[in-house]
């Protein structure tokens, strides 16, 4: 199939001719169209501590019926069950040492290629987290619909992080400021370890890091969530744009495009 679509260039290597001139593009390719059936949708999502990440997450399943992907739990599993990769992964753990991204790329792509997966769709949570990730995994073909990353000024990260207090019995986590435990447990509550301001800067500051390092190979799907208002508005806005991705899914030409986003034909336009 032959498509073509009429754009005005906004980037790329001719936008600046081509704006000055008031000219129009026009791209064509040929792409393989398959209007049987639609895959199911796949979303990356990415926020820094206390951003309200998981929440988010929880929702996006529940609205999506996605299975729930984090590379965290997905290391315990395969440990646990003696896979070859989590065998591989044990032996690095034990040493004290990162498990390389070869065989974490190893475990999320057998994830990816399970049939609950690949009949419901994913949420990878939290990955990649690093430039050698993000690049190990696009050359496995794993690739999201749409890039979330929710984003929250580290000033607010820092006064959740710090306000945070844990029910020890319960395991609830509650905020001075945000979400006031019971005056009758005020006194039983504790302050994880990590939760203090010195710390959670440091996590802070890796954690922007890794994200400015990951998103230019996500710059054609990606999608900024100001995550500074409430829950409610927060997944309205992620629904709004994960609604809009998946209405793509299946278009011959975005499917072609999310594919291959280097290609000419597929630089972002504006009409």
């Amino acid at each position: 199939m032959q498509l073509c679509q009429q754009k005005t260039y906004s980037r790329g290597p001719l936008a600046p001719a081509l704006a000055r001139a008031g000219r129009v593009a026009r791209r064509c390719l040929v792409v393989k169209a398959d209007a049987s059936s639609k895959r199911p949708l796949r979303v990356m999502i990415s926020g820094a501590p206390a951003a309200g990440k998981g929440t988010q997450c929880e929702r996006i399943v529940e609205r999506y019926n996605l299975v729930h992907i984090s590379v965290g739990d997905l290391l315990r599993e395969q440990v646990q069950q003696g896979t070859a990769a989590g065998k591989k992964a044990k032996d690095f753990m034990d040493k004290g040492v990162l498990v390389p991204d070869d065989v974490v790329v190893e475990m999320v792509k057998s994830r990816l290629a399970s049939p609950d997966v690949q009949e419901r769709g994913w949420l990878l949570d939290g990955y990649p987290r690093s430039a050698s990730q993000a690049e190990a995994i696009e050359k496995e073909g794993i690739r999201p619909d749409i890039f979330l990353l929710i984003d929250v000024p580290a000033e607010l990260l820092v006064e959740r992080v710090v306000g945070r207090r844990m029910d020890p019995k319960t395991g609830a986590i509650y905020h001075l400021k945000y979400k006031p435990p019971p005056p009758e447990i005020m006194d039983s509550l504790v302050q994880r370890s990590d939760d203090t301001e010195e710390k959670c800067k440091t996590r802070l500051e890796t954690h922007f890091k890794n994200v400015d390092s990951v998103i230019g190979y996500y710059t054609n799907c990606l999608c900024e969530i100001d995550g500074n208002h409430s829950i409610d508005a927060v997944f309205s806005a992620i629904c709004t744009a994960v609604d809009a991705a998946k209405a793509k899914i299946g278009d011959p030409l975005e499917e072609f495009c999310a594919s291959n986003p280097e290609q000419l034909e597929c630089l972002v336009y504006e009409d």
